[in-house]
């Protein structure tokens, strides 16, 4: 049996990573999809690890040979996802994640329709903003950055097959297993489902857009207290 490829995506500081970390820690038959990318790597940063770092002229070599499941270009450089890592793990029967920004996670519903897509958030742009601050790392400019990025994003939310709620960490992995493993059981006929402990699955295209409607107006007061809208 082949396994799946499925797109995640959310906003920077909604946890997806850790999410993504601790759904393979718990379920076996999971590979992450890494990126390559043309940006020069960051100190704690390892090649083929965090990214597979190369050249420009081997980056757009592989766009001539369609090399890639999707690319784009984003703040002067190239990222996509090797095609190869993705078909041979697939045909091996793994589920292969793909932890993609929003323009590349279009690009991959349009090419490969039925791919499921998965949008994993915060309960609300408050609680955003209190991750992005309180990671203790992100300088003022960066935090800045990625909420005027979130407030771009969150107009394709609803565009997404699934709204994932992170709002625990294990009931968050519980149920990005299950929206996988077991679709059908995902959600209720209310077009969601909230376990006791958290990580509600949202499919209902009415209460995706209410939600995004919601957290775009949260973000915008924050960028507005933040003297950056």
């Amino acid at each position: 049996m082949s396994g799946k490829m499925v797109v995640i995506s959310g906003f920077s500081g909604a946890g997806k990573g850790t999410v993504i970390k601790r759904l393979r820690e718990k379920y076996e038959g999971y590979v992450l999809s890494v990126s390559m990318t043309t940006r020069k790597p960051r100190d704690y940063e390892t090649n083929g690890v965090e990214y597979h770092f190369v050249s420009n002229e081997a980056f757009e070599e592989l766009i001539g040979q369609d090399g890639f499941m999707e690319h784009a270009g984003y703040a002067d450089h190239y990222y996509g996802t090797p095609k190869a890592f993705v078909v041979e793990n697939m045909r091996a029967g793994r589920d292969v994640l793909l932890e993609i920004e929003v323009q590349g996670a279009m690009q991959i519903r349009d090419k490969y329709p039925g791919t499921p897509m998965i949008f994993i958030s915060p309960p609300d742009a408050e609680e955003l903003e209190r991750r992005l601050t309180g990671r203790g790392s992100e300088e003022e400019e960066t935090a800045n950055k990625r909420l005027r990025q979130a407030d771009r994003e969150v107009e394709l939310l609803p565009d997404y097959d699934y709204l994932l709620i992170n709002d625990d960490v294990d009931a968050c992995a519980d149920s990005l297993n299950r929206i996988i493993r077991m679709p059908e059981e995902a959600v209720s006929d209310g077009g969601s489902q909230k376990a006791s402990e958290g990580g509600e699955i949202v499919t209902d295209a009415g209460k995706k857009k209410a939600f995004a409607e919601a957290f775009r107006m949260g973000l915008r007061g924050i960028l507005q207290r933040r003297g950056i809208l």
